[in-house]
């Protein structure tokens, strides 16, 4: 018997194809894809000797029952797959080859999972425990990522919380980024630049206000004893921080 549940379903023609909790497809909505004409409902079908000796064979080879038939709402007729798509032939041989392809491609999971009707979810324990524990590995994937980030986090919540800043040079060597690649970087994003006809760099004032950079003031004294005064930007680790998690988002 196939394996597959009904935590997603196969759409042939705009209808679901529903599946009952053993992976039997339902010959109503398959009926339906086809256009609905009487004289092809299953029942049509299942009354043919021809049908009944397949699922003989069939249920001789399998522990499970091949054919169900299941009142309600969510009711109808219920079969093998290799039922299902010899019911498809049986309608149209061109319908049969798309029915096949759609079988095909959704046990390859090439076929995007549909929405679960919640009530159907409700009523059938095996389509509740496919999506419990779908939710459960879920849960497990995140908790692994969490404790796997979760070094580089503290990382940088040591490096916002240190005091004294970088010169860019030196925070492009801890960023692992090259120097020139840095500056072109900061300038592209606002973060820095020069006047016209200056060459040293310049912190821009909403990146100073709030936090990420600051300016340093050093005196230099020439070759011929005279001094001149010389502004160097520096990252905070704040900045640094921020800058790590935007360079990050770039690259990902």
């Amino acid at each position: 018997m196939s394996n597959i549940t009904n935590n997603s379903t196969p759409v042939i023609a705009g209808v679901e194809i529903t599946t009952d909790a053993k992976g039997r497809f339902s010959l109503n909505a398959l009926h339906k894809a086809s256009g609905a004409e009487k004289k092809n409902g299953p029942s049509y079908w299942l009354a043919l000797d021809s049908t009944t000796q397949l699922i003989n064979e069939l249920d001789n080879q399998s522990t499970e029952i091949s054919v169900v038939k299941k009142e309600g709402r969510y009711g109808g007729t219920f079969a093998h797959e290799l039922l299902a798509v010899s019911y498809a032939g049986w309608i149209n041989p061109a319908f049969q080859l798309q029915v096949n392809q759609t079988f095909i491609d959704y046990r390859s999971g090439k076929l995007t999972a549909t929405p679960i009707d919640p009530m159907v979810a409700l009523n059938d324990p095996a389509t509740m425990r496919g999506l419990l524990l779908g939710y459960t590995e879920k849960v497990l994937t995140l908790e692994n990522q969490v404790q796997e980030m979760k070094p580089d986090v503290d990382a940088l919540h040591r490096i916002a919380k240190s005091h004294g800043g970088t010169c860019i040079t030196a925070a492009a060597k801890d960023l692992q980024i090259r120097p020139k690649d840095f500056f072109a970087y900061l300038n592209a994003n606002n973060c820095i630049y020069r006047r016209a006809g200056g060459k040293s760099w310049l912190a821009y004032q909403s990146k100073i206000q709030s936090g990420l950079l600051e300016h340093r003031v050093t005196v230099v004294t020439r070759g011929d004893g005279s001094e001149k005064t010389v502004e160097q930007v520096l990252v905070t680790p704040k900045g640094l921080a921020k800058l790590s998690q935007s360079l990050n988002q770039q690259a990902a």
